[in-house]
């Protein structure tokens, strides 16, 4: 018995094989099926880029752009966010599906066979992790949830250059492929079984109806004709105070109607003079409807009254079509409490100083006593609480 090892067996372990990745065999996981799905997602991040710039350089022009920024049509922001923000929302349906597409390939091994195939992988990790990140801190940035320290604005700027030039690195590294599936000359495309077209064809329309579906239920914030449908978007266009959403109000900006009491506003030029509000609203009225279009993609069309700013800056001894114009908000802190405003926008006679929206005073969410209503600007640029305009 001393002589004798008793050995237990041990069983197999099977850890290591329930952590592989999934294994997919079916035909959509094929090339042809990825090729589509990534026509569209190509068109939705070019939509995107596009219409992200124009929002971009709207809010921060480089100094030879300030004053050619076009202040017609007054529904121009209007149109390109409110794309910008559907379209992006599309994308959060496409992107899974080109994911789950090509998942098999994102695990061949081995992992780099050739120059070209290192380049190929490069793009692909590269370009999934940017347009993840677009995709995802663009939702939360419509919803106003920021769970990072960095300022979303630039990164997101800066990250959409980097998915573009990935898009196209990609695109090059990949180009006969796609040449092949896109004329359906590959093998991929020519004598498949009609089982096998009959579930990429199911698959291909249960993508597109639910893009259809997202949009149709978030796109009624910036399209107000389908509000009633605005299910799952973060805004509803004619909720809040007079009937106009609120997105910081005067307690986040630190302002408070006892500070108010002695209001006066300046107009710095050749001219300098001071007013109260009273003087302000004995001044020549004047009336426009104008969108209020914010960058989270929810706009609504409003009454505003006021007094044109080009008046304003023309009393200071300014010259309208000519000069610019520095706007300073009484907010305490933020990045928008001083706003600068080009020519064009100045001398246009639809850009108020607003006193009242849809026929009432305005509310001190709203920029009570004044604030700046003007034609085809972001919602952050309308700059509320107004105390102080400076003729550049």
């Amino acid at each position: 018995m001393d002589d004798m090892t008793f050995r237990v067996p041990k069983p197999p372990i099977r850890f290591l094989s329930t952590v592989r990745p999934p294994s997919f065999g079916g035909r959509l996981h094929d090339a042809r099926t990825a090729t589509v799905v990534g026509r569209w997602l190509g068109a939705a991040f070019g939509v995107c880029l596009l219409t992200g710039l124009v929002s971009h350089y709207l809010q921060h022009p480089p100094v030879w752009l300030a004053d050619r920024l076009p202040a017609r049509p007054v529904w121009g922001y209007r149109l390109t966010q409110g794309l910008h923000v559907a379209v992006g929302i599309a994308a959060l349906v496409l992107l899974p599906v080109k994911l789950w597409a090509v998942y098999p390939r994102l695990f061949v091994w081995p992992p780099v066979r050739s120059v070209r195939h290192a380049l190929e992988r490069l793009s692909i990790a590269v370009l999934v992790a940017t347009a993840v990140f677009q995709v995802v801190t663009g939702l939360l940035n419509i919803v106003e949830w920021y769970p990072w320290s960095f300022s979303f604005v630039p990164v997101h700027f800066a990250v959409a250059w980097v998915v573009a030039g990935s898009i196209l690195l990609h695109v090059a590294v990949k180009a006969p492929e796609i040449r092949a599936h896109w004329s359906g000359r590959s093998s991929g495309t020519r004598a498949l079984p009609a089982e096998d077209v009959a579930d990429r064809r199911s698959l291909l329309l249960a993508v597109g109806g639910a893009v259809g579906v997202v949009t149709l239920t978030t796109v009624g914030q910036s399209v107000t004709p389908l509000k009633a449908l605005d299910l799952l978007a973060p805004r509803s266009p004619d909720h809040g105070p007079q009937g106009l959403p609120v997105n910081r109000t005067a307690a986040a900006a630190g302002v408070s109607a006892d500070g108010l009491a002695r209001w006066r506003l300046e107009v710095v030029g050749p001219q300098t003079y001071v007013l109260g509000l009273g003087e302000l609203r004995t001044m020549a009225a004047a009336q426009a409807r104008l969108p209020i279009a914010c960058v989270e993609g929810w706009s609504v069309d409003a009454d505003w009254g006021g007094v044109r700013v080009r008046d304003l800056v023309e009393r200071a001894g300014g010259r309208p079509g000519r000069d610019a114009l520095r706007v300073t908000s009484l907010e305490a802190r933020g990045a928008y409490r001083v706003m600068e405003m080009g020519a064009e926008y100045v001398d246009d006679p639809l850009t108020l100083l607003a006193l009242t929206l849809n026929g009432q005073r305005l509310s001190l969410d709203h920029g009570f006593p004044a604030r700046i209503i003007a034609p085809n600007r972001p919602g952050v640029l309308q700059t509320k609480w107004v105390h102080r305009l400076e003729v550049l």
